[in-house]
């Protein structure tokens, strides 16, 4: 495992991260959540995320007993706030980044977050009070940096245009082989504004894995009605995927290893977030660290079946 240096920030995270949307507290029983928890520490894995509304709380709760007693300088834990978390519980206003700051901790057992993320942009409160709520949380120990997630562009710029608040150090947007909306113009301009990029979703919510490759089966998230687009799985896309599953072959790859080697191709971005509901699946994806270099004639070919996807074409569910 390599590390990198995350925006202007001074944490050192791993290339690979390890997220907890639909498996820790939800989708996974708490052994088996456990020793994936484990098994990432033991690979090299420091940088866990989370979110206070994944499983409204049950993320946050599970992860807090799993860390308790490990040093808290070991690992870099970052969570989000936004969405809701009851009828009259959501969004940036002051209040609600002070309330949910205070019941993230608690659950999550500690005294501060080095990473604390705006999930989505609010626009019913003013950029302003989110940004002076967000500095106040910062001068009091409470979070080290904080960062975004799909915001708007010119609302960014108008928070880096702000003196006298905390600076953004991370985004976390959505890319993978098959959705590349960040480039280039939202890469660069982190880059350009010391704003590490946290990527999530690098497999696609599975497309980018060998689970579709022959149909829909049984018990995958897309057998279960409302839970993925029918634009992801069309047939022009798995033809797409097939062909980027017979590349991994030839590296001697899983077509989950080629798509997250290929997203660490660019020391832009930061770290790449993972999910996993088995120590097997975990061992899976970071297989990836062992191959990440991919030539230049093997990227122009990759570059014939990776998409530039728009950016409305993956579906979005309420907490992600």
């Amino acid at each position: 495992m390599k590390y990198r240096k995350l925006g202007d920030s001074d944490l050192e995270v791993s290339e690979i991260s390890l997220g907890s949307w639909l498996t820790f507290g939800v989708g996974v029983e708490a052994d088996k959540a456990r020793s994936c928890l484990e098994e990432a520490f033991a690979q090299g894995i420091n940088f866990i995320d989370t979110a206070n509304v994944y499983g409204r709380g049950a993320a946050e709760t599970f992860l807090g007993g799993a860390l308790e007693g490990r040093p808290r300088d070991s690992f870099v834990l970052a969570t989000k706030v936004y969405f809701p978390m009851s009828d009259s519980d959501s969004g940036l206003s002051r209040a609600q980044i002070e309330k949910q700051l205070e019941v993230s901790l608690r659950r999550l057992r500690t005294d501060y977050l080095d990473l604390y993320q705006c999930h989505r942009y609010d626009w019913d409160t003013p950029l302003e009070e989110t940004m002076e709520a967000l500095t106040r949380a910062v001068d009091s120990g409470k979070v080290r940096y904080i960062g975004f997630s799909e915001w708007p562009a010119e609302r960014i710029q108008a928070a880096l245009d702000m003196t006298g608040v905390a600076r953004f150090v991370s985004s976390q947007p959505r890319y993978s082989l098959l959705d590349r909306h960040v480039e280039p113009s939202h890469v660069a301009f982190c880059r350009a504004n010391g704003i590490g990029m946290i990527v999530y979703s690098p497999l696609a919510q599975g497309v980018l894995t060998d689970r579709y490759l022959t149909g829909i089966p049984e018990g995958s998230r897309a057998s279960r009605p409302g839970s993925m687009s029918p634009d992801q799985l069309t047939e022009e896309t798995m033809a797409k995927v097939r062909s980027l599953n017979e590349i991994a072959e030839r590296r001697g790859q899983t077509l989950a290893q080629l798509a997250l080697a290929w997203t660490l191709r660019d020391p832009r971005m930061t770290s790449t977030l993972i999910g996993a509901s088995s120590v097997e699946q975990l061992d899976d994806s970071l297989g990836a660290l062992d191959n990440l270099e991919i030539g230049d004639d093997e990227l122009a070919e990759i570059d014939r079946y990776a998409t530039d996807s728009d950016i409305n074409l993956w579906a979005r569910s309420s907490s992600e």
